[in-house]
């Protein structure tokens, strides 16, 4: 007896896998196409996004141990020996030191806490800044200075005039990471040199003292 025939024949078995195999693939394109997308918006955000600038103030602090040259200004760079966003920072201080001409007296101040081992700031970054010709770098033991300048994120640059009014404070990068010229460096420069500046204070790109203190603290 012949069966009946519905008129619909059913597509042969490597049709089928085929389409699965199509459908998944196309499936997990798009999930990691969403994942880069996500990533990449992440990232940006958090390269954009500054630091707290902190609270400081339009003199030189009186209780600073650091000297303040008195012929011509004075820079001071507050950084963390462990933030990778600040070999950024130290790259254009490079840059405002080699234009300046020996105008400025310079400092760069790297954080250790208390209770930090002998050799937690020997670094490659303060390797890097102490190579810088005419920068002064100093150890901030306890993070006394940062605190004295009004200082919170690293990488925050201050210009004081040779009678230690402020001129200039903030970030001397356009971003975290970001190595080029940006109205920070420029401002910083200007002040440096004497000149007359644009923007007396730029959002600061780097690591928290505090957050990333304590981070390093507990990878130790």
């Amino acid at each position: 007896m012949m069966s009946a025939y519905s008129g619909k024949a059913s597509p042969p078995a490597n049709v089928t896998h085929s389409s699965k195999k199509i459908l998944i693939t196309a499936f997990v394109s798009a999930s990691w196409m969403t994942a880069l997308a996500l990533g990449a918006r992440a990232l940006l955000h958090y390269e954009t996004t500054p630091g707290s600038a902190g609270t400081v103030g339009n003199k030189w602090p009186a209780a600073s141990t650091i000297q303040r040259a008195g012929d011509k200004p004075t820079l001071v760079m507050l950084a963390h020996p462990h933030c990778p966003c600040s070999a950024a920072s130290v790259a254009e201080l490079a840059e405002i030191m080699a234009h300046s001409a020996g105008r400025v007296n310079a400092y760069v101040l790297f954080l250790k806490p208390a209770g930090a081992g002998e050799d937690w700031d020997d670094t490659a970054l303060r390797r890097t800044a102490a190579n810088i010709p005419g920068v002064k770098v100093l150890t901030d033991d306890g993070g006394t200075e940062a605190a004295r300048f009004g200082a919170e994120t690293s990488g925050h640059t201050l210009v004081f005039d040779e009678k230690g009014t402020l001129l200039f404070s903030g970030g001397i990068t356009a971003s975290r990471g970001h190595i080029g010229t940006n109205p920070g460096s420029d401002a910083a420069l200007a002040a440096a040199k004497g000149e007359t500046i644009a923007r007396d204070h730029t959002p600061v790109f780097g690591c928290s003292f505090t957050g990333r203190n304590q981070k390093s603290q507990e990878t130790k």
